[in-house]
């Protein structure tokens, strides 16, 4: 069971769940919690996860293969791969840069950095060398987690970057796959305030230089009890989400949202190159048609899901509503 730390952000959490259908009462009621010492991944998650067999994730590529995790096993990989980030010399208040498509690093990773107290910068795996120098140099990252296809893109960053890749071996970077010898129980070294840094992120950049946006441990993880609502989860439920990694929207609706419920994160293998691909039969029909809701949908996507057979149930977040103040 989560403990005294999250105990406020539970009530919270509890009384959206219970007023769900009751916005006039959510709206008049609801309080944010007011927290001290919090950790998500520590005083929630991973007590929420213990023993917890019920899948948390569930990955559907555009083969149609899956790959399904529980939250006692993501509980266990994050403590490995924090426990061996630490041996790397992570440190509390390090920047990663986590540059990763929807994989089941991804959430280990984020899962673990949390833990460790180090600051995640989420990034896109569409960044060029020059965007990929100029995060590390204003962000002052220190540790990097990315995929091996992506690894050409680091070879002008300082020599003193710890450099983790998952895939195929690559010359200079140490296999994400070490972790999976670590130890699987977890002590953090210290503790985490509400107010303590958590993500890094860079605006999109669309009319100037990206911008630096810092989130605490309360700003996003607390924060997103506002989406849990907006969305509709209830404990149980399975949530598709079609959002890309390394924009803020994929933490707060393929994370904390579903996980505040908490809900399954099932994600499509969703094709990445100029543009976004819009998912194969196969994960309209994997996904689709067992999720309870669907978020951030493109127009094109939806008109295609709407027509689909048995999808008439599906709960769609397209934008917005407004939040209990």
């Amino acid at each position: 069971m989560p403990g005294a730390s999250a105990a406020p952000f539970l009530a919270a959490r509890d009384f959206l769940l219970r007023h769900r259908t009751d916005y006039a009462t959510a709206v008049r009621e609801f309080r944010w919690p007011a927290l001290d010492r919090f950790n998500w991944a520590l005083d929630y998650f991973d007590a929420m996860a213990a023993g917890n067999r019920r899948p948390a994730l569930h990955l559907v590529e555009e083969d149609g293969s899956q790959t399904v995790r529980s939250f006692a096993q993501l509980a266990s990989d994050s403590n490995r791969v924090a426990n061996y980030l630490r041996s790397l010399g992570a440190r509390r208040g390090d920047r990663l840069l986590l540059m990763l498509g929807n994989q089941a690093p991804l959430w280990e990773t984020f899962l673990a950095a949390m833990k460790l107290g180090v600051v995640v910068s989420p990034a896109t795996t569409l960044l060029t060398s020059d965007d990929v120098k100029d995060r590390i140099v204003r962000g002052r990252i220190r540790i990097v987690v990315a995929e091996a296809a992506c690894a050409a893109r680091f070879e002008h960053v300082p020599a003193e970057l710890v450099k983790v890749s998952i895939g195929a071996p690559v010359s200079g970077w140490r296999p994400y796959d070490e972790s999976r010898g670590a130890d699987d129980t977890f002590a953090p070294h210290g503790d985490t305030h509400a107010g303590d840094p958590l993500l890094l992120y860079f605006t999109s950049g669309t009319t100037a230089k990206p911008k630096l946006v810092v989130h605490t441990h309360q700003s996003y993880p607390v924060g997103h009890l506002s989406t849990l609502y907006w969305l509709g989860l209830q404990p149980g439920d399975l949530h598709w989400n079609i959002s890309s990694p390394g924009w803020a929207k994929h933490a707060w609706s393929c994370l904390f949202a579903p996980w505040n419920a908490p809900a399954t994160v099932p994600k499509s293998g969703i094709t990445i190159s100029k543009s976004f691909t819009a998912p194969s039969k196969n994960v309209w029909r994997k996904s689709a048609s067992e999720a309870a809701s669907l978020n951030s949908p493109r127009p094109a996507m939806l008109a295609r899901l709407t027509a689909a057979p048995g999808m008439a149930s599906l709960t769609v977040a397209t934008k917005m509503s407004p939040m209990p103040a």
